[in-house]
């Protein structure tokens, strides 16, 4: 039976946001009823939306698949739902489904926007998957090769997933740097060497930064060897940053590129789509390791609150978990 009303939540103003009723839109034959078991806080994009950090320039290239009203605000935004399908065709019924959906209780959407999550794949892990999709994209991006010394500057959910793929990689040495040194379990169970930036290794092969903080990308730079790459995943918002090309950059030759999951990267693009890459996102989440990831949970009648203290600048948050049950 259709729920009448859903509830979402809704960013309403810089560090404001509120749980809003309404009918439950989009229903019709052609759509699946999907109940939310989980939603992950992607800390990095949803801070700076909530801080009102969107530039006016990316206001229309930042817009989520679902959601609702437009920047600044108010934005019903969000993009790491799990959820259990209610109705729809009988082959779906019943099954666990990822969706780029924002935190929501009820929605319908149709079966080409949902990715299966495999049994092997706990739901609240499966909150993971866009992390996971942008970790696979800015590897495949960094064109990674057998025996590189690789270093990932940030130890957030999408350096640490990096640098815990690009491990697997024979020959590898994988260094994860951060300024936090509670990191430095994480990284040791992913099977990476920690570093803090002023211990961090040089003379790198490849370098990712995933920090979105000046002084992380100095940090990238200055650890990348002769002829590097540096790619840089993070994304600044309006923030403005200052790096230094009167150093290495020039005499060493260095290369510094973005990644951004939205396209999909270079190399991969006349073979792959959008559905085949989430369906390798998720399958990679076969892993109890990555639970670690999860740091915390809030139920979803308490996220006004938890969306407060996970963006705060000081906040030791990875990927929340908000539960509806």
């Amino acid at each position: 039976m259709l729920a009448p009303t859903t509830s979402a939540l809704w960013i309403t103003g810089p560090r404001q946001s509120e749980i809003r009723h309404a009918p439950l839109a989009d229903c019709n034959d052609e759509t699946l009823l999907i109940k939310t078991l989980h939603s992950g806080i992607s800390r990095g994009t949803e801070s700076l939306i909530y801080n009102n950090e969107v530039p006016a320039s990316e206001f229309d290239r930042m817009r989520a698949p679902f959601q609702e009203g437009d920047f600044p605000f108010p934005v019903k935004y969000g993009y790491s739902n799990v959820g259990c399908v209610q109705s729809g065709p009988t082959e779906w019924l019943g099954k666990t489904v990822f969706c780029l959906f924002p935190h929501q209780t009820h929605y319908c959407v149709p079966a080409s926007a949902l990715t299966l999550v495999p049994e092997c794949v706990p739901a609240k892990r499966a909150i993971l998957a866009a992390n996971m999709e942008t970790a696979v994209n800015a590897l495949w991006d960094s064109n990674p090769s057998v025996g590189d010394k690789i270093t990932v500057v940030g130890a957030g959910v999408v350096g640490s997933l990096i640098g815990w793929l690009a491990a697997k990689i024979p020959g590898t040495h994988v260094e994860l740097v951060d300024i936090n040194d509670e990191r430095a379990t994480l990284a040791h169970s992913f099977g990476l060497h920690f570093k803090r930036p002023e211990n961090a290794s040089t003379q790198r092969d490849l370098v990712i930064h995933a920090s979105a903080s000046e002084a992380g990308l100095q940090t990238a730079l200055a650890c990348a060897g002769f002829e590097a790459t540096i790619v840089e995943v993070s994304w600044y918002g309006t923030k403005h940053v200052s790096i230094p090309l009167g150093g290495i950059f020039h005499s060493q030759r260095l290369t510094l590129k973005s990644s951004q999951v939205g396209q999909i990267a270079n190399s991969q693009r006349s073979r792959w789509n959008y559905k085949r890459r989430m369906t390798l996102a998720i399958s990679l989440l076969d892993n109890e390791c990555l639970d670690r990831l999860v740091s915390g949970e809030n139920h979803f009648s308490e996220l006004p609150d938890t969306l407060s203290k996970v963006t705060l600048a000081d906040s030791n948050t990875l990927c929340h978990c908000i539960n509806y049950a």
